[in-house]
Order: C-alpha cells, then structure tokens, then sequence
C-alpha cells in the first residue's frame, strides 16, 4: 500500500509532476545559491570595464586630436595673367668695322682706364678706337693744301660781294669766285672723309665684343675686320606665339623677360612687331619684342623667358595656387573658423603660374589654410602654428 502510493503520482490528463522531497528541495537552493554567489564577482568586472570602455571612447571623441595648420589673412592685391614664351635675345645693334685703308695699326688708349682698348670696354659714339698711319696717302690727301685753297677762296668772294654791291665788278665775276669758293670747300670736306678712313670711330655707344690681335706698329691691309662692336642696352627677341592667342596678343602689349641667371631681376619689354600670318607648319605666328635692359644685365645670346600680360585686376582676392585642391566637385580650399577647418568650394578667374584670383568662395580678411590642408576634413579640429 505504501510502495504504491510511493510511486504514485499526480496525474491530469496526460500531463504529470514529479514528486520531489523537502530535503531534495533545500539542497539544491543551496546549490543555486553558490552558484550564484560565484557569478557575481565576474558579473561586476565585466560591468566596470564596459563602463570604463565606455568612458574612453567619450574621452575620445571629446578629445579629438587638432591638426597643427599654418593660415594667412585673406588680403586683395593685383594679379597679372600672362602667356609664356621662350627664345633668345640678341642686339638691337651690332656692327663689324673694317679698314678703309691700308696702313700701320695702331689701338688708341681707352681714356676711361688708361691702357689700350680691349674686349668688354665701353666706347662712346665717335669715338676713336683705331689709328692707322700712311705718310704716302696723307700727303695724297694733301688737306693743309686743301685748307690754304678753301680760306684763300672764302676771301676772294667776300672781296667780289663786296666790289659787286658797290659796282666795281660785274655778276659774272661774283659768280665765278662763288664757284671757286664752293670747290675749294668740296676739296677740302672730300679730304677730311679720306683722312678719316685713316681710323677706326665708333659709331654709335657700345661695347667691344671681338677685337682681332694685331700688334701695334704692323701694317694692315685694306679690308681687314678691324672691331666688332655692340649695343644691348636695347635687346630684340623674336617669339613664336600658338594660333589660338593671335586675337589676345597685341603690338605694345607688356612683357617681363627672366633668365635663370638672373633670378631677381624682371626685364620689362613690350610687343614691337606681330605677323598677321599663322604658319601652316607650326601654327604659330611670329612676333618681335624690344627688351629694355640699361644696366646691361643680360646678355645677347640668351636663352629669356617672355610672360605677356594679357589681363590685370589691381585689386583682387589672390591665393596661392599650391593650396587649392581639385576635385569632383571642383576647386577647394580650407579656412579656419573658431579653431575648425572650413572646407570651401570657390570659383576661379585670372591665373598666373602661381597665384589665382578667387571670385567666388573666399572673402577679404578670412583665415585660409596653408599648410596642412593636405589631411584635412571639413569640421576638422586645428591648431594654428604660425600665421
């Protein structure tokens, strides 16, 4: 009877519970309970450290590292727009004297340094480089003889004008010592022209560039290159222009002239001379520039850089092309805002190899970015190194 209601159980429907002691019960609460009390140290770790997790990722976010920039103020200032060339300058005048005459060479003392003449020396208009001497054809020329004829001549007619207006000679005899009078001076002026070939004048201020060695004393004969003078206070340059600017380009248009020898130093030139023919070959047309160079800095020969202005603002936002980014939403810059880069979209004018005129997107006084921007976002955080 005991043994079957032992193994009887609660039975509804088809559903039914195990019987389970008091004593089986209070056992495994205990087990629970230790179970439990071994969890909870872990249950807190893990808790503090999602906290502290938590915690640094805000520190993060709030301490968000400044980019280091440079900036400068947005100020308006004139830009020029210019289109490049390349050739070589030469002299705008340039002679090789020869001599007139046969006879024995002699270089003249240049008075400015007290020796002979030599290569590099600066000669003024009319004056005397070489002397040549040749007793034979000066007393060919015979211009003291010459000279006595001429005064002689001068005194007759004043004499004749004279007796004529007082009626003491006749017209024609006036006349004929007018004549006279007017040979005697030919004669004289024809010899003063051969007595100058007897020397080497410079005509016109100049440098010597090429002086043959010929020793003093020596004979020279007739037609031999004597000095080779040059005048570059005033440089040509002929230039060759892309058909696509022949409406842009114009006679007496400004040009700057650069050499690489003379880094600091802007030559100004101005367009002398255009051809309104387009070469089929090249597709280019020809032009002729005037270089203006008084302190003789450059030199014939060389190979000049020519930017000719095409357009100018006198005052104008301008920025350094090297900060703008391209991009497909176009031209960028960055400024700064309350230690916050600004990413800005502008809209570009005049350009010139290393400046832009900004016509849209910047204003006067605004801060831009010129160093660092390369890493920029916009909203980033920056601080300003320098300005």
């Amino acid at each position: 009877m005991n043994q079957a209601l032992k193994k009887s159980t609660l039975r509804h429907g088809n559903h039914s519970k195990r019987f389970i002691s008091p004593v089986q019960d209070l056992t495994s609460s205990k087990n629970l309970h230790m179970r439990s009390n071994k969890r909870l140290p872990w249950l807190g770790l893990m808790f503090i450290l999602v906290v502290a997790a938590c915690g640094n990722q805000g520190n993060q976010v709030n301490n968000e590292l400044a980019i280091p920039v440079s900036v400068s103020d947005v100020v308006k200032k004139p830009i020029i727009q210019f289109i490049s060339t390349t050739g070589t300058a030469t002299a705008a005048s340039v002679t090789t004297l020869s001599t007139e005459m046969a006879g024995i060479y002699f270089l003249v003392k240049n008075p400015k340094t007290g020796s002979d003449f030599k290569l590099g020396d600066i000669v003024e208009k009319g004056q005397v480089i070489i002397r040549l001497e040749n007793p034979e054809t000066e007393n060919t020329i015979a211009i003291k003889t010459k000279k006595l004829n001429l005064d002689i001549s001068e005194l007759e007619y004043q004499k004749q004008k004279s007796l004529y207006e007082k009626g003491g000679v006749t017209l024609r005899e006036m006349k004929n010592s007018e004549v006279a009078q007017a040979t005697a001076n030919t004669d004289y002026e024809n010899a003063k022209i051969q007595l100058a070939k007897m020397q080497i004048i410079s005509p016109f201020r100049g440098a010597i560039v090429d002086l043959p060695q010929v020793t003093n004393g020596t004979r020279v004969i007739l037609g031999a290159a004597a000095v080779t003078l040059m005048d570059y206070s005033k440089l040509l340059m002929e230039i060759n222009l892309p058909e696509k600017n022949i409406t842009t380009i114009h006679v007496g248009q400004d040009v700057a002239i650069t050499n690489y020898t003379l880094p600091k130093d802007t030559l100004k030139a101005k367009i002398n001379e255009l051809s309104p023919v387009v070469s089929t070959e090249t597709r280019t047309f020809k032009g002729r520039l005037v270089i203006d160079n008084p302190a003789l800095k450059l030199r014939p020969g060389m190979f000049v850089k020519a930017d000719i202005e095409v357009a100018r603002r006198d005052s104008a936002i301008v920025i350094s092309k090297e900060i703008v980014v391209s991009g497909n939403r176009g031209k960028t810059i960055y400024i700064v805002e309350k230690g916050v880069a600004r990413e800005r979209i502008i809209t570009t004018g005049l350009e010139n190899e290393t400046s832009l005129e900004v016509i849209e997107g910047l204003k006067k006084n605004e801060r831009v970015v010129t160093k660092g921007f390369e890493t920029l976002r916009n909203n980033s955080k920056v601080k300003i190194i320098n300005q």
